[in-house]
């Protein structure tokens, strides 16, 4: 959607036009056009397509917080990415670490658990990695 101001310029021989920019002009009216951005109403998510059993595998319980998307009402109790659980297969996997030491420094109160599929849904962190890293709401670089 576009909107529209129309602009008008002093008037030739107007007292307050400043005299040393010599010839003045005869005003105009302009337009100054604005973008109204397009939202898109429904985004897609990036799901892991490995259809791998995550069973046993090892993710980070968190406090609750809701996913960063504008009018999202999804609230993860996980790390999650894209709404999806983030799933290790060794529970001392440095990159688990460090995203449970990250969510630690910002008050989630983290802790490492088993993953079950009772949880929701889930994504290998490599297959998220190999994708993009891709999060709802946040645009990729």
């Amino acid at each position: 959607m576009r909107h529209a101001v129309a602009v008008a310029l002093a008037p030739a021989g107007d007292p307050s036009a400043d005299a040393s920019l010599g010839n003045v002009l005869e005003p105009e009216t302009g337009r100054v056009v604005f973008e109204t951005p397009e939202f898109l109403v429904e985004e897609e998510l990036w799901t892991d397509d490995t259809s791998e059993d995550h069973t046993g595998w090892h993710c980070v319980s968190t406090d609750p917080f809701p996913c960063p998307a504008n009018g999202c009402g999804f609230v993860a109790e996980f790390m999650t990415a894209a709404h999806l659980i983030l799933v290790w297969e060794e529970r001392d996997d440095p990159n688990l670490l460090r995203h449970a030491e990250r969510a630690k420094k910002v008050g989630r109160n983290p802790h490492v658990v088993e993953y079950e599929p009772g949880f929701g849904p889930s994504a290998s962190y490599y297959a998220w990695e190999a994708a993009g890293r891709p999060v709802h709401g946040i645009r990729g670089k």
